[in-house]
């Protein structure tokens, strides 16, 4: 049966229903899929070593006769050996195969194979287990530079790739969507040969050439798609023209003069909102810049004129921090504030969604219970989403549907991040937004100290921890784990001060640690990410109201509420985070009046691990920070496994392929004025791909 792309992947040899369940796991249904299904790494297999040549303790090839039949041994039920003497001119490797019975018919003895596995040595003799095997001149798998592809549990390596060459036949009928121009302008290579090189290049050259290509394609789809986006917003869509009001009015609010950043950015603001267009703008500033006070701004001009505004935030403690702190700046000049989240009872939201439906709120704040079904406003004309990272396009598009639904125009958007993002990676991430940068700090704040500390200074840190809980301080202490591992110490177990040195710190069994062996005269809670929403809740709120000392958490805090009177935060494992993780933790103290400390305690004896932790150490410029973490981690480890809504990249590192990006976004800008609308025959392919790759991104062709 001749392949196709839509072929399913049932109809592929060794594949049968319960296969066909775990590949779909990985977004892999037809043929098509395992096409774009692209390695993650490769293995050089090229090298065909003898058996006294080949190096101990590295995966090798080997040519080798077998010197007998092999022997299949039953050790016990659940374990059988298979047992097998190859041998060349320089010398025999004994083969050991566990569980894989299927090797005492598959190998022959007197016939040649080529062996891939690692070498060890055993006195005198030569071993290798459970190695990879082909007969001689009928290699798939070896001698030739062999992908390593992304699994999912009950899947192998060598099955994913004898799929992807099953179906590798059909790249040879699949139709060029680039343009021909384009191709050659930039010298990119042919499809089938990108794709047949992706998977099992020729040579490193091939490999490059391949990657070039595909990498090359994604990054220019992204540009279009991204270009449709921004199009639309500003030529398609009317929104409530929001007059411009004198500042000075809303500035008298305010407890504290506004810094030059933030009042650029009220500017920026006035004028989108005042445009007739919807304004959609990412406000990035460390934590504590007074992103805040521009939401609030926005709101103050929105109530104004007579209309409503949302403010949704990923938790319910953030949503209660960020009512509190607008209902005192606001209220004052009459803008009355609500609060809708999912723990106020059944009578509390009843009332605050007729209070919205009937234009008695100017200024909601909430959680996701501001998209629920039951949730109507009269006029609403502004949406302020909290920590981008949390809320994807779709949510914001639920929350801009609610304006609609009450015969509004689309609301104007504004997004707060306290994430630093390197500016050309910002471009792609919120490629439908316009981004404004708050890079002041507010005067008189003082900035956290920074220490990297060794395992040696364990107790001097947990001195230190009581001489601030002495002086009426609190205290954060994160560990990156909830769970130990199985095998680790029971906590009644013997336990020392240096016993954890080298594991992974895990914030339920070092809580209970702490509480009985280092502060048990200390109030300590416990927060972490699968505790029940208001259990969380609760833990968070008796922190900010002083009645724990210590919490003990994970990176649940990350994005937490405020408590001024925290003035250490100590970071188990700090070499685990990412810089710009530890940065937004490090954020969590220095917002009171106290002097603030953060310890980051690491055991590594990597010198790369050190220089990044001693880099935060020396500075508090997120966006310096956020530079550096691009470098070491690209942006997939990032962003983790945030959802910002816009298409995940599958081949295009946009640390490393920036020059290309920049390529790529100058072609589809240039294809863009040709062809606006990609209307041409030759374009309609590109129109087709881009509608692909954004399917999950509502109206972005209305």
């Amino acid at each position: 049966m001749a392949v196709t792309p839509d072929t399913s992947l049932l109809d592929l040899a060794g594949v049968g229903e319960q296969r066909a369940k775990k590949l779909e796991k990985l977004g892999l249904v037809h043929a098509g899929d395992l096409l774009t299904h692209y390695p993650r790494d490769y293995e050089d297999r090229r090298q065909i070593y003898t058996i006294r040549e080949a190096p101990l303790s590295q995966r090798v090839c080997i040519s080798a006769m077998a010197a007998e039949h092999p022997r299949r041994t039953r050790i016990r039920k659940g374990l059988e050996l298979v047992q097998v003497k190859v041998v060349d001119h320089t010398g025999a490797l004994h083969l050991t195969f566990f569980n894989q019975g299927y090797v005492e018919r598959a190998i022959s003895s007197g016939e040649d194979y080529i062996f891939f596995g690692t070498v060890e040595e055993q006195g005198r003799r030569r071993t290798m287990v459970n190695p990879v095997f082909e007969h001689l001149g009928r290699q798939s798998f070896t001698g030739c530079i062999m992908p390593i592809y992304p699994l999912t549990s009950g899947l192998s390596n060598h099955l994913m790739a004898s799929l992807v060459r099953q179906v590798l036949p059909c790249a040879a009928g699949l139709p060029e969507t680039l343009p021909q121009h384009i191709r050659q302008e930039h010298s990119l290579a042919a499809l089938e040969f990108a794709l047949r090189n992706i998977h099992f290049p020729q040579d490193e050259q091939a490999l490059d050439l391949a990657r070039r290509r595909l990498t090359f394609e994604e990054l220019f789809y992204l540009s279009v798609g991204l270009s449709f986006l921004k199009h639309r917003r500003e030529t398609s869509q009317l929104a409530c023209a929001i007059p411009a009001r004198p500042k000075a009015e809303f500035l008298s609010l305010l407890p504290f003069a506004p810094t030059d950043a933030q009042s650029r950015v009220m500017d920026e603001v006035a004028f989108d909102m005042s445009s007739g267009r919807p304004m959609n703008r990412l406000i990035q500033g460390d934590v504590g810049s007074g992103k805040t006070a521009v939401a609030a701004f926005a709101g103050w001009l929105c109530a104004r004129s007579g209309y409503q505004s949302a403010l949704m935030a990923p938790t319910e403690v953030l949503a209660e921090q960020h009512f509190r702190s607008l209902s005192a700046l606001l209220s004052p000049a009459g803008i009355r504030v609500g609060l809708l989240t999912g723990s106020l009872t059944p009578t509390e939201k009843k009332k605050v969604r007729t209070q919205l439906a009937e234009g008695e709120i100017d200024f909601v704040v909430g959680t996701h219970a501001l998209i629920s079904q039951g949730v109507v406003f009269r006029r609403l004309a502004l949406i302020v989403a909290d920590e981008q990272h949390r809320f994807g396009v779709a949510q914001r598009s639920a929350l801009a549907g609610k304006s609609e639904s009450g015969g509004m125009p689309p609301p104007h958007v504004l997004v707060m991040s306290a994430t630093p993002i390197p500016r050309t990676l910002a471009l792609i991430i919120y490629g439908d937004l316009d981004i404004s940068v708050i890079d002041q700090l507010p005067p008189g704040r003082t900035p956290v100290e920074t220490y990297v500390v060794r395992e040696d200074k364990r107790q001097r840190m947990y001195n230190f921890v009581r001489k601030q809980v002495a002086q009426g301080r609190q205290v954060y202490m994160i560990c990156p784990a909830v769970e130990e591992a199985a095998e680790e110490a029971p906590i009644d177990g013997p336990w020392t001060l240096s016993s954890p040195a080298a594991e992974l710190k895990a914030v339920k069994t070092y809580s209970e640690q702490l509480q009985r062996h280092v502060f048990p005269d200390l109030t300590l809670g416990l927060l972490y990410g699968k505790m029940k929403p208001k259990e969380k809740d609760a833990t968070m709120s008796a922190f900010a109201r002083g009645e724990i000392q210590v919490l003990v958490a994970t990176t649940v805090v990350e994005v937490g509420v405020d408590v001024p009177n925290a003035s250490l935060i100590i970071i188990e494992n700090a070499e685990r985070f990412g810089l710009s993780q530890l940065h937004q933790l490090r954020g969590r103290v220095g917002r009171g009046k106290h002097q603030s400390y953060c310890v980051l305690i690491t055991a590594t004896r990597s010198a790369e691990a050190m220089t990044r932790l001693r880099t935060l150490a020396s500075t508090t410029d997120g966006f310096k920070i956020s530079e550096e973490d691009l470098k070491a981690r690209g942006p997939g480890d990032f962003f983790g496994n945030r959802q910002h809504g816009l298409p995940q990249m599958k081949l295009a590192d946009l640390s490393g392929d920036m020059r290309l990006l920049s390529e790529a976004q100058e072609a589809a800008n240039r294809l863009l004025t040709q062809d606006p609308a990609l209307s041409q025959p030759e374009n309609r392919p590109v129109l087709q791909r881009v509608r692909q790759m954004f399917a999950d991104t509502p109206d972005i062709f209305n």
